[in-house]
């Protein structure tokens, strides 16, 4: 029988999926095992909006809708360079076959924090899910890090290599970080990985290209918890929370910088 102070060695990868997260899935289960997934349902297109008011403004929320229907448009147009950078990469972009999935309502909900009650991690690791309240996190019992896509805390909350480029601050992009979460994007970076865009990258794409250079990070990361070796770094740089772009600043930044 295990002791009752041997720490466990199971991995909780709580998102609401996408290609990109998979890929980093599927990298850590190849190298870590056992890996179990929570997935979440996607907030509705509605509520996303109608925060997005609450916060910014209705003209800036629909402008950000307009870039999102775009964009989403704009994969179905891409999808050969999708395909290409997952061939070139070898990116496992699908669930692997017999990968344990577990479906709730909502990373802040109680059947989500009753499937990791009923696991007992050693690690939760947050990837393209919904920001976890403080009453959550509070609850969570082993280490807690988070995935994101962009140098922190410079490039916090969307699409932080985008807004790099976009910024005209190609040395931050597209880097992705692995942190230990304390609210959006904040608390101590773990790790980060840097890399570039390549010819024929987008939005629609940028998130693919730093998964495939950011997955060895995520393996080094959560192995890092599991085993109790868990060192923060404090970047100097300045905080700022970024959205999706505009329609409108989509639009020119695309036309007068080539950052699509």
């Amino acid at each position: 029988m295990a002791s009752a102070v041997e720490k466990s060695a199971a991995i909780v990868i709580i998102t609401e999926g996408g290609p990109h997260i998979w890929a980093i899935v599927n990298a850590i289960a190849d190298q870590l095992d056992p890996v179990s997934v929570i997935l979440e349902s996607p907030e509705s297109k509605k509520q996303l909006l109608l925060g997005r008011a609450r916060r910014q403004g209705w003209f800036s929320a629909i402008g950000q809708l307009g870039t999102m229907v775009l964009t989403r448009l704009g994969k179905r147009f891409f999808a050969g360079h999708a395909e290409r950078l997952i061939a070139d990469q070898k990116l496992e972009t699908e669930p692997k076959p017999g990968q344990k999935i577990i479906h709730v309502s909502s990373a802040n909900a109680a059947d989500c924090l009753q499937a990791i009650a009923d696991i007992r991690p050693g690690v939760v690791l947050l990837a393209g899910c919904r920001l976890l309240s403080r009453q959550t996190l509070a609850q969570m019992p082993c280490p807690v890090l988070n995935y994101h896509a962009g140098i922190a805390p410079k490039y916090r909350g969307m699409n932080g290599g985008y807004w790099a480029l976009a910024c005209g601050d190609p040395h931050n992009s597209p880097p992705p970080v692995l942190r230990a979460p304390a609210g959006a994007d904040t608390g101590g970076v773990l790790k980060q990985a840097r890399g570039k865009p390549e010819p024929g990258d987008t939005i629609s794409s940028y998130a693919l290209r730093q998964a495939a250079f950011s997955r060895d990070i995520c393996v080094e990361a959560v192995r890092g918890a599991l085993d109790g070796k868990l060192a923060t770094i404090k970047p100097d740089l300045p905080s700022k929370q970024w959205y999706h772009p505009t329609i409108w600043f989509y639009l020119w930044t695309g036309l007068t910088k080539r950052v699509w």
